[in-house]
């Protein structure tokens, strides 16, 4: 955690890690994406620069919200896996997509995709971050339910709205 911080408010040291305009479309791609590599990472929709996605994951790792690990299929890749705490994070991001959906022009396949977890309500939400929870640490805090999961469903409405067009 940097020394110079502006106050210690919560808000503001939240966005002292978060508060440029990549840290939170990097967990974006790795939470709902399923990125877990640079160049996945890279090829965002955004166009993020290679030194800017350097030093973004840099930052939360340093403030443990991704883990590096050597990735075991390729010496050379590098694997990046969310914390708990980062984790944690999908109900905000789930109520600002859900914002932005409501109030700003969102395209009709990221709409979509945003209103599965938003119409599921808190129950789909803790579903997803379980899902997360087995991807990234290994672990699950309840039997995953019957049915396709909430990463299938999100992934159906979007190809569904794409399909519309």
């Amino acid at each position: 955690m940097r020394k110079d911080v502006r106050s210690h408010c919560p808000i503001n040291l939240s966005l002292e890690i978060f508060g440029d305009r990549w840290t939170l479309l990097v967990l974006r791609d790795v939470i709902f994406g399923d990125a877990r590599h640079f160049r996945e990472l890279l090829g965002g929709p955004e166009r993020i620069s290679s030194n800017i996605l350097t030093d973004r994951l840099a930052v939360l790792v340093e403030h443990g919200l991704l883990t590096r690990s050597g990735d075991p299929s390729h010496r050379q890749k590098v694997i990046y896996s969310l914390t708990e705490q980062a984790i944690e994070l999908v109900p905000v991001l789930v109520q600002l997509s859900a914002w932005g959906v409501r109030h700003l022009p969102v395209a009709d396949e990221y709409a979509a995709r945003a209103a599965v977890l938003a119409e599921g309500g808190p129950r789909l939400c803790e579903t997803f971050m379980d899902e997360l929870r087995e991807t990234h640490l290994g672990v699950r805090r309840r039997p995953a339910p019957d049915g396709p999961s909430v990463r299938e469903r999100m992934a159906a409405a979007y190809a569904g709205a794409i399909a519309y067009r």
